[in-house]
């Protein structure tokens, strides 16, 4: 019989801009997205891998194992040349925990600034498909772009305000959804893995 998950994938995330965007990205599966506030258990799985892709594996496996549902995870961030590649991946934990975004904005634009290399940076993200602790398809996407001196726009999370897409001459938070569901780092590795979903046990599972 068809496993009666099959219909519903859970995106490893708290953050509901991030949620939003997969949303968005996944129309094409067909199926009910959840996130992990929707899980009935509060189990954290600790991000110890030193590359993104690493950490979304740890997350994908680790998550699936905790339900029946496919689980989809990513590890993105803000790299700056200028910087050494930082914050990387402690984008989240760049300012501290219980930082917001706009601590973390501010702390990036002061070390950019006292660098004084030049602000060009990429966004990165990988991402991992797990089911019962077993890895199925992993995927990665970047976007170039360049660091300003100040935020602008209202759309969007984390470092977009301040990240420059020369190609549309708007930062990340400036760029309505469709935009930013065509263009980010998070949509060429959604594209990616979907190509391989059809090759995947995930769109047709029997038990």
């Amino acid at each position: 019989m068809t496993d009666p998950g099959s219909q519903i994938l859970v995106v490893a995330t708290r953050n509901s801009g991030k949620l939003r965007e997969f949303r968005g990205l996944l129309r094409p599966l067909d199926k009910t997205i959840l996130g992990l506030e929707d899980l009935s258990a509060d189990a954290e799985v600790k991000e110890s891998g030193g590359t993104f892709t690493e950490n979304a594996r740890l997350k994908a496996v680790g998550y699936s194992r905790i339900t029946r549902h496919s689980v989809l995870a990513d590890d993105s961030g803000l790299e700056v040349t200028a910087l050494g590649g930082r914050p990387g991946i402690r984008s989240a934990r760049y300012a501290g925990a219980g930082a917001s975004d706009a601590d973390r904005v501010r702390k990036l634009l002061e070390e950019i600034k006292s660098a004084g290399k030049g602000r060009a940076a990429r966004f990165v993200c990988a991402l991992a498909l797990a089911q019962n602790g077993v890895l199925l398809s992993e995927a990665l996407g970047e976007c170039l772009g360049i660091i300003i001196n100040e935020p602008r726009g209202a759309n969007g999370f984390g470092y977009d305000p301040v990240f420059l897409f020369p190609e549309l001459g708007k930062t990340f938070a400036e760029l309505s959804d469709a935009e930013k569901n065509r263009y980010s780092h998070r949509a060429k590795a959604v594209a990616s893995l979907l190509e391989q979903i059809p090759l995947s046990p995930i769109g047709n599972r029997e038990s």
